[in-house]
């Protein structure tokens, strides 16, 4: 009888680790439809932001902006204020962890996204106007005070170009347009009465920052009147269709109250720079609130999108859309239900609403699994296997989803993954009802695709970095060649 049970009693015990691995008490398993796993990472047990995915030369590169906290390296053994992780991700079902980078100031901001280095961009030296074509530069942000410029070269030998803007008191999002050298970067500047606006540099020539303007919504600006709630509309910083498009599609809002704003790329660049209420209006061609309870943290324009339905249509066959995302803040569904809205901007000084997607509670019980529920970003790369067809919206709790967009008026979900929880997974708490409330799930904070067709979601509550790819039915709405 021993004999017999021994073998099942070491099969069971490895189950209950392994499970207790992918499920910890209070957590919750993988769900996918559609879509499967390809490989994953654990960054050191850190929190993540936003990831990056490019290639230089035979290798493919990851570049992930972590929030603030700590971890220890595991390539030094030293404990290190969260920065940057780059892996190698050639072999997506082995991504290779290979340098951690810290902010340079060793600032620990435990659980805040002013600290850390959580953005990052990625531009080839041989498509910036003056950079070295045999060169990879990084921006990212350095904490709540900076934004500066790496050479990733050698991605395990980062050395650093420039800082290209310092003592700030905030930072956030950026946009890097590789082809003009345009950086469009999230800043806590002092005197403007927002802890977030948008500061414009040239980083045509890496080494040189040269700074353009500064901007923000009329009203924000420094001696303007004292407002109530001066960060009722906080940047977000724009989604750049640079010269060819020449649009800037900016989100704006904290806790509610959000709004977006499209603005004339050459007007913002080459019109009145002093940061008077006339001239921070002059570049605008629209403003539109969303709503009260519904901050816009992301928008991702879809410009030229032929309509099947409209074909036979002599008028309105192709249009332009705009999707908008707000963030939801609270844990459980504690707020007004956050979605992502399709806008119509075809004429973009007249937006209006015509569709929106949502992921139901019911189908995972996320109201009630912990951590938040709604939309906080979409892929920024447009890869022509998805641009038009496929948009991943990392949906915090409900991990990521594959939303079918070819017809805007008619958003479908055609996949998503979630991925288990793991030994590193945080709870996420809050208070209600007095008591504070705490439960373990994933909350993936953003997502990205490289031009392989992978996606790549990076979760803020520790659980990792997962590599991602379509299957079967969804997999056939990409453009795969």
């Amino acid at each position: 009888m021993k004999n017999i049970w021994f073998p099942i009693l070491i099969l069971l015990n490895a189950f209950c680790i392994a499970h207790a691995q992918s499920n910890p008490d209070g957590g919750h398993k993988a769900d996918s439809r559609n879509m499967r796993l390809v490989g994953a990472h654990d960054l050191q047990g850190r929190s993540a932001f936003q990831p990056i995915i490019v290639q230089q030369g035979k290798r493919w590169i990851a570049y992930v902006g972590h929030h603030g906290g700590s971890a220890v390296n595991s390539l030094t053994g030293q404990k290190e204020a969260n920065g940057t992780s780059i892996l190698d991700v050639t072999d997506p079902a082995r991504p290779q962890y290979i340098h951690h980078l810290p902010t340079s100031s060793g600032e620990v901001v435990a659980g805040g996204e002013g600290g850390g280095a959580q953005m990052v961009q990625i531009c080839a030296g041989k498509d910036l106007p003056k950079g070295d074509p045999a060169k990879f530069y990084m921006l990212r942000t350095d904490g709540r005070k900076a934004h500066e410029i790496w050479d990733v070269t050698t991605p395990e030998k980062p050395a650093r170009v420039s800082i290209v803007v310092d003592n700030l008191r905030s930072t956030h999002r950026q946009a890097w347009e590789c082809d003009t050298g345009i950086a469009y970067v999230n800043s806590g500047l002092p005197g403007w009465q927002v802890l977030r606006m948008t500061q414009v540099f040239d980083l045509s020539d890496p080494a040189k920052p040269v700074h353009i303007r500064d901007f923000a919504l009329p009203g924000q600006q420094p001696g303007a009147p004292k407002r109530e709630n001066p960060r009722l509309h906080d940047g977000h910083g724009p989604f750049s269709t640079g010269p060819k498009g020449n649009r800037l599609y900016f989100g704006y809002g904290n806790v509610g109250n959000g709004a977006f704003q499209i603005v004339d790329r050459k007007k913002l660049l080459e019109g009145p720079k002093e940061p008077t209420a006339e001239n921070l209006l002059y570049p605008q061609v629209s403003f539109q609130i969303v709503g009260t309870g519904q901050a816009v943290h992301s928008v991702y324009p879809l410009i030229g999108m032929e309509i099947a339905e409209f074909a036979n249509s002599p008028k309105g066959k192709v249009r332009d859309f705009l999707l908008v995302l707000p963030e939801p803040i609270e844990n459980d569904c504690q707020e007004e239900r956050q979605m992502m809205h399709v806008v119509d901007i075809t004429n973009d000084a007249q937006p209006f609403g015509v569709a929106n997607f949502q992921v139901p509670h019911k189908s995972g019980d996320y109201c009630t699994r912990g951590g938040r529920f709604g939309p906080h970003q979409t892929q920024e790369n447009l890869t022509p296997i998805y641009h038009k067809r496929v948009v991943f919206v990392a949906w915090l709790n409900a991990g990521v989803r594959a939303v079918d967009i070819r017809d805007p008026y008619n958003p479908k979900e055609i996949g998503h993954y979630v991925p288990a929880t793991n030994q590193h997974t945080i709870p996420s708490c809050y208070k209600h009802g007095g008591k504070s409330q705490c439960k373990v799930a994933i909350v993936t904070n953003n997502v990205e695709v490289d031009d392989r067709g992978y996606a790549y979601m990076t979760d803020r509550a520790h659980t990792g970095l997962h590599i991602i790819e379509l299957t079967g039915s969804a997999r056939a709405v990409a453009n795969f060649k």
